[in-house]
C-alpha cells in the first residue's frame, strides 16, 4: 500500500542527444561572425565553410594515399589545420547594447507599471479609472505573503487591440496622478522588474526544490527517523500540495493520525485546495488507527468538496473496516466500488478476502477468490498467504496445506511468509513438532527464519511449557545475527515467568532498555501475574510502578493480570482492592475483571460473593459471555446447589448462549460430588445429541460420578469408550480409578490400573502413591494376602527411589495400619519407615496411634478426612 502513495519522480529517461557535439561549432561560428560585424577596425574576409556539401562524396571516389607516411597523417597530426582565433572581448559599450536589446526583448509592448496603490484596492477599480486610454487586457496586483485579501501596493496592465502601445504611452502621461489617496506611479513596463522577479523566483524555486528534494530522499532513507523526516519538512519554506500529501502520508503510516490531520489542516490553511490524493492519505492514516468514524468524516467532506472517491481510497475503507472487525461495513463498500463501474485489482480483493478471512466467513472468501479469476485478475501471493491464515484461524489443516500447494502450482515460490502462515497453523491446533519440521524443510530450501517465523516457534514451546527449546530458538536468534525486537523479548520474558525466573525476566526488560527498545504493557504483565500468583503482592505492585515509569498507561489488561495472580493464588480480599485501585486510575472493571472474580469465589464455594459480582456484570451493562455463565455454575457447582445450576443453564439457552464442553464439564464434576450418576450420565448422553465434544476432563469427572456411586463397571466403560474416540487416560483417571476401586474394597484391581499406568508411561505423583498405599494397607490390616504384601513393599520401594516422603500426618495414619498388620514391627514396617519425614520417632508415633485409639470408638472421621484429601487432589 505504501508503494500506490509514492509521489517520487522517476529520473528523466538517458537521451543520446546530449552526445552529440555539432551545436559548439555553430556557437563558435556565430559568435565570430556577431563579433567581427561590430568591430570598426577589420573586416574580416567572407566566411567560406569548412566542408563542402557532400564531404563524403570526395572521401569515398579519392584514391589512397601512397605510402604509411601519409596514412598516419591524422594520428600524428603532421599538418593539423590551423585553430580558430579567440573571439575579442566585446568593449563595454557591446555589452551595454547587448543588455539594452535583452531589455528591449523583455518588453511587451502596451504594458505598464502602476505602482503605490492603496492596498485594499481591486482589479475592478484599477480597471476602471485606466480604461479611458483604451481597451485593457488584463490588471495583475501582485498579492501580499502574509494574506490574500491585501497586495503588496502595486501591479502591471496591460492593454490590447492595435493602439494598445499609444494607449500606454497616454497613460505613462498619468504618472504623479492622485488615485484614492495615494500619488500613482505610473511607468512603462520594460521587463526589468519581471526579469528581477524571474531570477528571484528562480532563484527561490531552486532553493525549493532542493529542499523538496532533501524532504523526499530522507523519506526514502530514513523512514524510521522521524525527527529527521519532520525536519526536512520544515526547511521547505513553502511546501507544496505534494510535499504536504508525502507527509500526511508518512504520519499514515507510522498509524499517527493526530499528525496527519494537523499537517492536513496547515495545508488548508495556506489556501491549498486537498485533492482526493491528499484526502485518500488522510484517510489511510484513520484507518491504521482505527478510527474509521473520522475515516467517514473525510469522505463525506470529499463528497461535499465534489471530489469522487478512488479506487485507492475505496480499498483503504474496506482494509480499515476489516482491521476492526467491521465486516458488514467492508462488504458495502466493497459493492459499492463495483457499481461505480471501476477496475477493480488485487489489492482491493486482498482487502475484502482478508476481511471475511477475519471474521471467520471462509466460505465468502472462497467466493471471492472465484470472483476475482472470472475477471481475469490474478491473485498475487499475498491472497495466498490471507487464505492460509484464515484457515488457521479456524484450525483447518486440510484447506490450508491445500492453499499451500495450490501456490506452488501456480507458480510462486514459496517465502519465508508462505511456511510462517504453515508453523502457525501447527502452532495453533497444538502440532509443535510439525511445526518444528515445517521450519526444517524451509532451512533445506535455503529460506533465512526472521524475527517473525521464531516468534511463533518460541510461542509453540511456550505454551507447551518447553522452556528449553524456547531458550534454544532464542539462542539461534542470536546466532543467525538477528537482533531482537521487542515481541522476542516479551516471549522470553514469558518463558522465565513460566519457569518461575522472575529475577532474570527483569534483568530481561533492563537489557531492552539498554538496546533502546521501549518495553510495552505485554512486556510486564506477565511478570506481574507471576508476581501475584507466587504470592508478592508488594513485588508485583513495584513491578506496576516500575511499568509506570517507563511510560506504558496501565490499561484494563495490566489490571487483570494482577487480579488474576491475586485470584490463582486464593487471596481474594486483595483483588477486589485491586478494583478500588483501578477506578482512582480512571480505569474501569470489564467483564474479564468481574469473571476472574467470580472464578475465585466460585473455587471458594462462595456462590453469594459470585452472585454479587454477576449482578454488577449486569448492572454495568457488560456483556454476559460464555465465561461468566462458566463462573457462575462452577460456584453453584462448588457449593453443591445443582438446582441452581439448572437454573443458570436454563437462563443461558434464553439468551442463545451454547453450552460448551467446560460448561458440561462443570455439570457433570457437581452430579460427580453428589454421586448421582445418573445424572452425570444423562449429561454425558446430551453431550452426543449435541455434538458437544468431550475431553479428558469430561470422562474424568462421569468416572468420579460412578465411583462415588460404587459402579465401577460403568467406570471401566467410560474408560473403554474414551480409548476409542482417541483420549487416553491422565493420572487424574487412574488416580480417580484407583481411589474407587479401594472404595469398592478390591486394592488389587487398583493396583492393576497402578501398573497399567506406568506401562502407558505415565509417572506416578505423591497423590498416586498415597492413594495406592493408602488401600493396599487398609487391605493387608484385614486380609493377609501374598499379592498385597508385595505389592505395599514394591511400592515402598518406588517411593523412595522416587525421593518422595509423605507428611506427618499420613505417616501417622500409615503407622495405625502397620501395627495392625505386623504388631512388634517387620520388613513391612521397614520399607514403609523410610518414606516418612525426617522428623520422624517411635516415641511421637506410639503418642500418636494412642490418642488416635482413644477417640476412635468406631467413627469413621479417618476416612472422612481422607476422602476430603482425595477431593482436594482431584480438583
Amino acid at each position: 500500500m505504501d508503494t500506490i502513495f509514492s509521489l517520487s519522480p522517476s529520473p528523466p529517461p538517458f537521451s543520446a542527444a546530449i552526445l552529440t557535439g555539432n551545436h559548439h561549432s555553430a556557437t563558435v561560428f556565430s559568435s565570430l561572425r556577431k563579433s567581427s560585424s561590430n568591430s570598426p577596425e577589420k573586416i574580416p574576409p567572407p566566411y567560406t565553410p569548412i566542408f563542402t556539401k557532400k564531404p563524403l562524396k570526395h572521401l569515398l571516389n579519392s584514391t589512397p594515399p601512397p605510402n604509411l607516411h601519409n596514412k598516419l597523417w591524422l594520428s600524428k597530426k603532421l599538418s593539423p589545420p590551423p585553430a580558430p582565433p579567440p573571439p575579442p572581448t566585446p568593449p563595454p559599450l557591446l555589452a551595454k547594447n547587448e543588455e539594452m536589446r535583452k531589455r528591449v526583448e523583455n518588453k511587451e509592448k502596451g504594458r505598464i507599471f502602476v505602482g503605490n496603490l492603496p492596498l485594499w484596492i481591486k482589479e475592478k477599480e484599477v480597471t476602471e479609472f485606466f480604461r479611458q486610454f483604451g481597451a485593457i487586457k488584463n490588471v495583475i496586483l501582485i498579492k501580499g505573503n502574509s494574506g490574500n485579501e491585501k497586495n503588496m501596493g502595486f501591479g502591471f496592465l496591460k492593454y490590447e487591440g492595435p493602439i494598445a502601445e499609444k494607449a500606454a504611452m497616454k497613460a505613462v502621461e498619468f504618472d504623479g496622478v492622485e488615485f484614492h489617496g495615494r500619488v500613482l506611479t505610473v511607468k512603462l513596463d520594460d521587463g526589468r522588474r519581471l526579469k528581477e522577479k524571474i531570477e528571484e523566483r528562480n532563484m527561490w524555486h531552486e532553493a525549493m526544490e532542493g529542499s523538496g528534494r532533501d524532504f523526499k530522499k530522507v523519506l526514502e532513507t530514513q523512514p524510521e527517523n522521524w525527527q529527521a523526516v519532520v525536519r526536512a519538512f520544515e526547511r521547505i519554506k513553502k511546501p507544496s500540495r505534494k510535499e504536504f500529501g508525502l507527509m500526511v502520508n508518512y504520519y499514515a503510516r507510522r498509524g499517527d493520525m493526530h499528525r496527519a490531520r494537523e499537517t492536513f489542516e496547515k495545508m488548508c490553511a495556506r489556501g491549498i485546495e486537498p485533492t482526493c490524493h491528499v484526502y485518500t492519505n488522510l484517510i489511510h492514516a484513520y484507518a491504521v488507527g482505527r478510527d474509521m468514524e473520522e475515516a467517514l468524516c473525510c469522505v463525506r467532506k470529499m463528497k461535499d468538496e465534489g471530489i469522487e472517491l478512488s479506487l485507492v481510497t475505496y480499498s483503504i475503507l474496506i482494509g480499515g473496516f476489516a482491521k476492526v472487525g467491521n465486516i458488514e461495513a467492508a462488504e458495502r463498500w466493497f459493492e459499492e466500488a463495483k457499481k461505480r463501474d471501476l477496475t477493480l485489482n488485487a489489492i482491493i480483493y486482498g482487502n475484502i478476502i482478508y476481511a471475511n478471512c477475519q471474521t471467520f466467513n471462509m466460505d465468502r472468501a472462497e467466493e471471492l477468490v472465484r470472483e476475482m479469476e472470472e475477471e481475469g485478475i490474478d491473485a498475487p501471493i499475498d491472497i495466498y498467504h490471507t487464505m492460509m491464515d484464515g484457515y488457521t484461524m479456524i484450525g483447518n489443516e486440510e484447506n490450508c496445506l491445500i492453499v499451500f500447494d495450490r501456490l506452488k502450482e501456480c507458480g510462486f515460490t514459496p517465502s519465508v511468509v508462505s511456511y510462517g502462515c504453515l508453523m502457525n497453523l501447527y502452532i495453533k491446533i497444538g502440532k509443535v513438532s510439525k511445526a518444528f519440521e515445517v521450519s526444517e524443510m524451509m532451512k533445506l530450501a535455503g529460506i533465512k527464519h526472521n524475527m517473525k517465523t521464531y516468534s511463533i516457534l518460541m510461542n509453540g514451546f511456550i505454551n507447551l511449557k518447553d522452556w528449553a527449546n524456547a531458550f534454544a530458538i532464542f539462542e539461534d536468534v542470536i546466532r543467525d545475527g538477528l537482533k531482537p525486537d521487542v515481541v522476542l523479548y516479551n516471549n522470553i520474558i514469558r518463558a522465565f515467568c513460566g519457569m518461575g525466573n522472575l529475577d532474570r525476566a527483569l534483568r530481561i526488560v533492563e537489557e531492552m532498555k539498554k538496546e533502546r527498545y521501549m518495553p510495552n504493557s505485554r512486556t510486564f504483565m506477565p511478570i506481574i501475574h507471576a508476581f501475584a500468583k507466587a504470592g508478592e503482592v508488594r513485588r508485583a505492585l513495584d513491578v506496576f510502578d516500575m511499568m509506570r515509569r517507563s511510560g506504558c498507561i496501565p490499561s484494563v489488561h495490566t489490571f487483570n493480570a494482577l487480579v488474576l495472580g491475586l485470584v490463582e493464588k486464593r487471596q481474594m480480599e486483595k483483588a477486589v482492592q485491586i478494583l478500588d485501585d483501578m477506578l482512582l486510575a480512571g480505569v474501569s472493571p470489564n467483564e474479564y475483571t468481574y469473571t476472574t472474580i467470580m472464578h475465585g469465589y466460585a473455587s471458594l464455594g462462595d456462590i453469594g460473593k459470585a452472585c454479587e459480582y454477576f449482578s454488577k456484570v449486569k448492572n454495568e451493562g457488560l456483556e454476559l459471555d460464555i465465561y461468566t455463565y462458566e463462573a457462575l455454575l462452577k460456584a453453584c457447582c462448588k457449593s453443591g446447589r445443582m438446582q441452581s445450576a439448572l437454573m443458570v443453564t436454563k437462563e443461558m439457552s434464553a439468551k442463545s448462549i451454547p453450552r460448551n464442553t467446560f460448561v458440561y464439564n462443570i455439570l457433570i464434576d457437581g452430579w460427580a460430588r453428589r454421586g448421582d450418576v445418573w445424572e452425570a450420565a444423562d449429561l454425558m448422553q446430551q453431550m452426543r445429541q449435541e455434538g458437544v465434544p468431550p475431553d479428558i476432563h469430561t470422562f474424568t469427572s462421569f468416572i468420579n460420578a460412578c465411583c462415588k456411586a460404587g459402579d465401577m463397571q460403568r467406570a471401566m466403560r467410560a474408560v473403554e469408550e474414551m480409548e476409542t474416540v482417541g483420549i487416553k487416560p491422565n493420572l487424574k483417571t487412574y488416580t480417580t480409578l484407583i481411589h474407587g476401586w479401594a472404595r469398592a474394597s478390591l486394592p488389587e484391581k487398583g493396583l492393576k490400573c497402578f501398573e497399567q499406568m506406568k506401562q502407558s508411561g505415565l509417572k506416578p505423583d505423591k497423590a498416586v502413591y498415597h492413594c495406592v498405599m493408602t488401600s493396599l494397607l487398609s487391605r493387608a490390616a484385614v486380609a493377609d494376602q501374598d499379592n498385597i504384601i508385595t505389592g505395599i513393599q514394591h511400592v515402598c520401594e518406588e517411593m523412595v527411589e522416587s525421593g518422595l516422603t509423605v507428611d506427618m500426618g499420613t505417616a501417622v495414619h500409615w503407622s495405625k495400619c502397620l501395627r495392625k498388620i505386623e504388631r512388634t514391627g517387620g520388613n513391612i514396617t521397614k520399607s514403609l519407615q523410610k518414606t516418612f519425614p525426617p522428623d520422624w520417632s517411635s516415641h511421637r508415633t506410639l503418642n500418636a496411634t494412642s490418642n488416635d485409639d482413644e477417640n476412635e470408638e468406631g467413627s469413621d472421621s479417618g476416612d472422612d478426612e481422607r476422602s476430603s484429601f482425595y477431593e482436594i487432589k482431584k480438583c
